[in-house]
C-alpha cells in the first residue's frame, strides 16, 4: 500500500537540520491538501447523495478505528454546536468504543464482528449515511461496518488513502486521497490524516451548507453556548440586518437566541409568522426571507 512505503525522499530525515525536518513536513501538508483538491468531485457528489438521505430525516453515521476514527468523530461532534445539527442524528461506531477516543486500543480494528453488531444494534437503515474512514482501506472492523450499512440499506461512502481498496470499490461513494508515501513511513496520522480531516470537513460543511444551515456564509444555526458566541449570534443580526445591537439583542431574546427567526421577527413577522416562513422554506433562511418580503397575493 502507497501509505506504508519507505521513501527514498525522507530516509535520512532523522540526520536533517530542524528547519530541514520541518520543510519536508510542510511539504507533506501541502501535498496532502493536493490530493483533497482532486477529489473534489467525488467529494461533490458523495455530499449531494448524502444530503438526499438527510432530508428524508436520516442519521449521519461515522465509523472508523485509530487515528481515522478519531478524525470521523471530531467531525461530527462539531456539527451540534456549529449548525444545531440534531445530536440524535450523529452517530460515531469506533473500534474499540469511546475510549479509543484518547486511548489506542489495541486489536479493536481486527474485530469485524463488533462493527457489524454495532451497525445492527443502533438500527443504520435505508435513511442513514455511513461515512467510513480508513487510511488502509481495508480495516476490518471499519469495513465490516460499511458492508452491513449498505446490506441495510444506508448509503456507503468511503474515504481512504489506497486506491482499489475494498472499503472504496465496495462504497456506493468512494474518494480516495492519494497522499502516497508519509514522511514517517506508516504514521498516517500525518499526510494521510490531514487529507481525511479536511475532506470530512469539506463533506460535512458542503452538506450542512445544502441542509439551510448557513446564510450570507454566516453560521445561522450557531448555539450560542456561552458570552462569545451570544455576542457572535448579535454580530451576525447586525451584519445581516443594519439594526443596532440592542434592537437584535431584543430580537433574539424573542426568538429564545435562534438567529434565523430573529432575522424575520426583525423583518416585522410575528413569531409565528417567522417559524411558519421558515418552515415553508425547509429552514433555509434566505427562501424564508423571501417568502416575508414577496408574500403570495
Amino acid at each position: 500500500m502507497g501509505t506504508e512505503i519507505v521513501s527514498p525522499r525522507y530516509t535520512g530525515i532523522d540526520a536533517w537540520e530542524p528547519s530541514e525536518v520541518l520543510e519536508a513536513l510542510i511539504e507533506g501538508q501541502l501535498a496532502a491538501v493536493a490530493a483533497v483538491r482532486a477529489a473534489r468531485r467525488a467529494i461533490e457528489q458523495a455530499a449531494l447523495a448524502t444530503e438526499a438521505r438527510l432530508r428524508e430525516g436520516g442519521r449521519l453515521v461515522y465509523a472508523g478505528a485509530g487515528t481515522s476514527g478519531r478524525l470521523a468523530a471530531q467531525d461530527g461532534a462539531e456539527l451540534s454546536p456549529t449548525f444545531s445539527w440534531p445530536k440524535e442524528r450523529v452517530l460515531f461506531l469506533l473500534a474499540g468504543g469511546e475510549g479509543a477516543l484518547i486511548e489506542a486500543v489495541e486489536g479493536a480494528e481486527d474485530k469485524p464482528e463488533h462493527g457489524a453488531d454495532l451497525v445492527r444494534e443502533n438500527g443504520i437503515g435505508a435513511t442513514d449515511v455511513l461515512i467510513a474512514v480508513a487510511a488502509s482501506g481495508t480495516t476490518p472492523f471499519t469495513l465490516a461496518c460499511l458492508r452491513e450499512a449498505k446490506l441495510r440499506g444506508a448509503l456507503a461512502i468511503a474515504i481512504a488513502n489506497n486506491a482499489k481498496t475494498p472499503l472504496l470499490t465496495e462504497a456506493d461513494h468512494g474518494i480516495w486521497l492519494d497522499t502516497g508515501p508519509e514522511s514517517i513511513a506508516g504514521s498516517t496520522r500525518m499526510k494521510a490524516g490531514t487529507a481525511q480531516k479536511a475532506t470530512l470537513n469539506l463533506l460535512s460543511s458542503l452538506v450542512m451548507i445544502r441542509l439551510g444551515h448557513v446564510y450570507g456564509g454566516l453560521m445561522v444555526d450557531v448555539q450560542a453556548s456561552n458570552k462569545k458566541l451570544v455576542r457572535r449570534s448579535e454580530n451576525m443580526l447586525m451584519h445581516l440586518t443594519g439594526r443596532s445591537r440592542e434592537e437584535v439583542r431584543e430580537a433574539l431574546g424573542r426568538a429564545d437566541g435562534s438567529v434565523k427567526l430573529a432575522a424575520l421577527l426583525l423583518q416585522g413577522c410575528t413569531t409565528g409568522e417567522a417559524e411558519v416562513a421558515l418552515e415553508q422554506a425547509d429552514g433555509q433562511l434566505r427562501e424564508a426571507l423571501r417568502l416575508v418580503r414577496e408574500p403570495s397575493p
